[in-house]
This record gives structure tokens, C-alpha cells and sequence, in this order.
């Protein structure tokens, strides 16, 4: 049975959307700077009136089936009665949870693209190692959604493995699907180097940042900025050897700092490193925020801070461990191939129901 407080606030939902079809209609509206917002809102309150219109279709159809039921004698009726019961109580939870998932606040980066920065941490060569697991799980995984991954910054181990990289990924809803990837990942497992068998715990950190979409977003002082050239020392042949195309920029107020030396040309490094600068002050501030938030409310599925430790991945017993929602898979093998879904499904129906006991108590107050 829906609770009172969402039946309240689907009905002053109603309300909007038909004042907003009203509004919609005046020409003055219309030529206004507010009609793009109006238009926006409306598709939204109309997509939630158009479901709540079938819950109380639903609704009404299952009371007078119960109804029914009371009073018929046939059996042949009653068990028809009840078959139809059956679908209406199903088709009643769906639109029900339809409808919640409609009422929860978006996240506006939601749709957006990302960077992915992946750092090794304790551990040595092992979590090195361990960095270049984690990309081409994540890599895998977005195969699979077509997403498009791009270099933008790497540093290459000597024993094998990544001891930082930085990749930017495209595609869609990129960020829903990997925002709550930010955090400490450790791995335990017996390293090659190991000749006893021991295990050894390494760890990675992971940030995931969303790209600002314009430069305006992020107000940037170029006084702030100490921009430093150098010779890229990747693959590229001998234009990269003697050529300073390489970009080192540092966030002076922040100390942020960020690097590109993919691209030949400095002028292209120097927009890249400025777009994952920008991406990177916006991270620290919804950081800041967030720990601010988390004085009166932790969301159960974390802060995403890149100090949280948030899962471990242990190879002997392949097993995967969540410890945010204290989800515990033994299929490792599966994950690190790419069935990230696996993890990623149970932390966002979590997020949800986050979010939706907030807006019940929210509506409560």
C-alpha cells in the first residue's frame, strides 16, 4: 500500500502539471526566458500523472475484485476472481515502485561523461599491478556499453601495471553507472613475485569525476594557474622526444594538480588538462559538500571519498566484498572480466531506497 506522504505528494504533483500545461499555453510564456525549464518540468510531472492515473486505475479494479469475491458463489468465478487478483496486485506494485523511482531527485551529471583516475596506493608493484586489473575490468565493462575510453595521462610501472592513470570515458549515463566507484579498492591475492604463497593485501584508490559540460561552470583566475611544459615520455616516436608538448598545470588556491601528454600538440594537451582541472575543483567542492551532508545524513552507499575504503577483491577465495552495503559475491572472476553490473545494480537499488526514505521523511516533517 502506498504511504500517505508520496499518495500527498503525487497529488500535489497533479496539481503542477496542470497548472504547468496552463502555463505552457500563455504567449508571454512562451516568448519567455522560463519556457525551456516549464517544458522540462512538464514533461516530467506529466510522465509521473500518466503512472499515477494507472495506479489508481489499478487500484480501483483490485477493490472492486475483492469486492467480488465476497459475494460470488461460483467457483469457476472465484478462481477467475482470483487470477485476475493476482495481476492487478502485481501490475499495482509496479506502478508503485514506477512512481518512486520518478519522485527521486535526478542527479544532474548523471548523463555526463567522465574521468577516471586510478592510483596505486600500498603495496608497491603489486597494487600497480592492480591498477591495470582495474582498468580492464572497468574497460570491459563499458564494452559492453559501448562506451569509448581515452588515454589522458598515464605513468607506467617498471615491474608492470600503472602507477597512476587517468582515462576519460564517454558514452551514456556514464557517471550513473560509475559514481560510486570512487573509494579505496583492495586486493588480496598471492603475488607472481611471491615464492612462499603468501597473500598479500595492496591497495588502489579511484576517483571518478564528472566532465564540466562549459568552461562557465567553473570560474578559473589564470592568475591561479602555474603552467609547466615538458617532453612527454610516452609512445610517440621522435616528435614526442623533442618536443615540450607535454602539460603540467597546478590549481595555486587548491594545489591541484593535472597533467596531459597524450596529444602531439600542446595546444590540444593544454584543453584537456584545463577540462580535467575543471572537473577535479568540482570534485572537491561536491566533496566538501558531501562531508558536510554526512554530519546529519550518511547515504548508506558511502561518501565516495577516495579515502573510504569501499571494496575488497580476495583471489584466493574469489571473493568480492562491497563493504558499504555489505554485499558479498564469490563471482571475482566474473567481475574482473567486466560483470560489473553485478556490483554496481546492488549500490544504485540502494542509492534508491536512500533517497526515498529521505523523501519520506522529508514529506513527513
Amino acid at each position: 500500500m502506498m504511504k500517505k506522504s508520496i499518495r500527498y505528494k503525487l497529488e500535489r504533483l497533479l496539481e503542477r502539471n496542470q497548472e504547468l500545461s496552463e502555463l505552457l499555453s500563455d504567449a508571454s510564456v512562451i516568448q519567455s526566458d522560463k519556457f525551456k525549464a516549464y517544458s522540462q518540468e512538464y514533461a516530467k510531472t506529466s510522465a509521473l500523472s500518466e503512472h499515477y492515473q494507472v495506479y489508481k486505475n489499478t487500484q480501483e479494479a483490485l477493490d472492486e475484485h475483492e469486492e467480488s469475491l465476497k459475494t460470488e458463489t461460483c467457483d469457476e468465478m472465484r478462481a477467475l476472481i482470483n487470477e485476475e487478483l493476482v495481476d492487478l496486485k502485481n501490475k499495482l506494485v509496479t506502478e508503485e515502485e514506477t512512481l518512486q523511482n520518478l519522485l527521486l531527485p535526478e542527479d544532474p551529471n548523471d548523463k555526463a561523461n567522465v574521468y577516471l583516475e586510478i592510483r596505486a596506493g600500498t603495496g608497491g608493484d603489486e597494487a600497480a599491478i592492480f591498477v591495470g586489473d582495474l582498468f580492464r575490468m572497468y574497460s570491459r565493462y563499458g564494452e559492453r556499453l559501448r562506451w569509448r575510453f581515452e588515454i589522458i595521462s598515464q605513468n607506467i610501472s617498471e615491474q608492470g601495471g600503472f602507477k597512476e592513470l587517468i582515462l576519460k570515458v564517454e558514452g551514456n549515463n556514464v557517471y550513473q553507472q560509475l559514481k560510486f566507484e570512487s573509494g579505496v579498492h583492495r586486493v588480496q591475492r598471492v603475488p607472481q613475485t611471491e615464492s612462499q604463497g603468501r597473500v598479500h593485501t595492496s591497495a588502489c584508490t579511484v576517483a571518478i569525476m564528472p566532465e564540466v559540460e562549459t568552461i562557465d561552470e567553473v570560474d578559473i583566475n589564470p592568475a591561479d594557474l602555474k603552467v609547466d611544459t615538458y617532453r612527454s615520455s610516452g609512445a610517440g616516436g621522435q616528435h614526442v622526444n623533442t618536443t615540450d608538448s607535454a602539460i603540467r598545470i597546478t590549481h595555486l588556491p587548491t594545489g591541484i594538480v593535472v597533467e596531459c601528454q597524450d596529444e602531439r600538440s600542446q595546444h590540444k594537451n593544454r584543453a584537456r588538462a584545463m577540462s580535467l582541472l575543471q572537473a577535479k575543483i568540482i570534485a572537491e567542492e561536491q566533496r566538501k559538500q558531501q562531508a558536510l551532508h554526512a554530519e546529519t545524513r550518511k547515504l548508506q552507499v558511502g561518501s565516495g571519498d577516495r579515502s573510504e575504503r569501499i571494496r575488497t577483491y580476495n583471489f584466493p577465495q574469489g571473493r568480492l566484498t562491497d563493504h558499504r552495503i555489505n554485499l558479498t559475491l564469490y563471482q571475482l572472476g566474473d567481475v574482473i572480466e567486466g560483470g560489473l553490473n553485478l556490483v554496481i545494480e546492488p549500490l544504485l537499488r540502494e542509492h534508491q531506497l536512500e533517497l526515498l526514505s529521505q523523501l519520506e521523511e522529508d514529506e513527513a516533517l
